[in-house]
């Protein structure tokens, strides 16, 4: 008899949390308690659902259970890495308010049955939406708890049916100085580009966001769509992407071009190897003081350990 066992990136719809009850719950867990104790809260609403405990949670993998408080809303759009809109953490948010993503086309091309350049609407088009909880950490020892939606990556890639002889995928970040003025200095060789192994973009956790915290993303979140990698550094999740191109050799990519002694291709969480200008093993989450331990893979290594079976992480970082 087949049996089919729950992976942890699977939710199902019943037991997302409805979206006005999740954006209020800290506000009525904080009320009840100071007016009634915590014996009187409903059960469900202290229980987390699949939307707080959802693919990769801290709570069901690897990991361990640890704390999954989300970043707040008001942080996750004023605080961004988003060279393209300058290299301060506020410039993106800053710059980015008349960030235009309409039209919105996307080429695809390289290794690939179908391609072409795709209107963005065309190209999510049969993409199954869902949310999912990632945590994003930043290479300067920095994380954050998003609550994204959009579709797994995968999908798309079954979509765009590359050939045999792909065995990476690429993207490009919009190139557009005058909507971009980041991208008038030098601090990176635009456009952005950044890439995956084929198996590592096929792996359910690869996620293209198209918005967070049940709404479409902003320009200084990567607008209109972006790539999530939780178990990679934040470099690697590309934002504002307007290419897509399959290839038989790894592809450059930005960080690696610029300095390939600290940036490595692969770009896995380690906290055994550190950033040759500051250690990896400690993290600390947008919105707390103390620092937690870096999780390798940050704590998705169930779900992905596999792909890197019999590598030196160390010489492929």
């Amino acid at each position: 008899m087949l049996i089919k066992s729950r992976n942890t990136h699977d939710c199902l719809e019943s037991e997302v949390t409805d979206y006005s009850l999740y954006m209020q719950r800290r506000r009525f867990i904080e009320t009840s308690a100071k007016g009634f104790g915590l014996a009187m809260i409903a059960p469900s609403l202290l229980l987390s659902a699949c939307s707080e405990a959802s693919p990769g949670s801290d709570t069901t993998t690897s990991a361990g259970k640890q704390d999954q408080e989300l970043t707040p809303y008001e942080d996750v759009t004023t605080y961004n890495n988003f060279y393209e809109f300058g290299l301060g953490k506020s410039d993106p948010a800053k710059y980015a308010t008349k960030f235009n993503v309409k039209p919105w086309t996307v080429k695809v091309e390289g290794a690939v049955e179908n391609p072409g350049t795709y209107d963005l609407e065309d190209l999510l088009k049969g993409m199954q939406q869902e949310e999912r909880i990632y945590r994003l950490r930043c290479v300067e020892a920095w994380s954050m708890v998003i609550p994204w939606y959009g579709f797994a990556l995968a999908d798309l890639i079954k979509k765009l049916k590359p050939t045999s002889t792909a065995k990476y995928v690429q993207f490009e970040t919009l190139y557009d100085p005058k909507q971009m003025p980041g991208q008038r200095g030098r601090a990176l060789d635009w456009p952005y580009v950044e890439g995956l192994r084929l198996d590592e973009a096929m792996n359910p956790l690869a996620f293209m966001a198209t918005g967070l915290y049940g709404k479409d993303l902003l320009g200084q979140n990567g607008a209109p769509f972006r790539l999530v990698v939780p178990w990679k550094y934040g470099f690697k999740s590309i934002k504002s992407i307007v290419a897509i191109r399959f290839t038989e050799t790894e592809p450059p990519t930005s960080w690696n071009i610029t300095n390939s002694g600290e940036y490595g291709f692969y770009a896995n969480v380690n906290p055994k190897v550190n950033h040759p200008r500051w250690s990896q093993r400690k993290e600390r989450r947008i919105g707390e003081f103390r620092k937690r331990p870096t999780l390798l893979f940050n704590g998705y290594g169930d779900e992905v350990a596999s792909l890197y079976q019999g590598m030196d992480l160390k010489r492929y970082f």
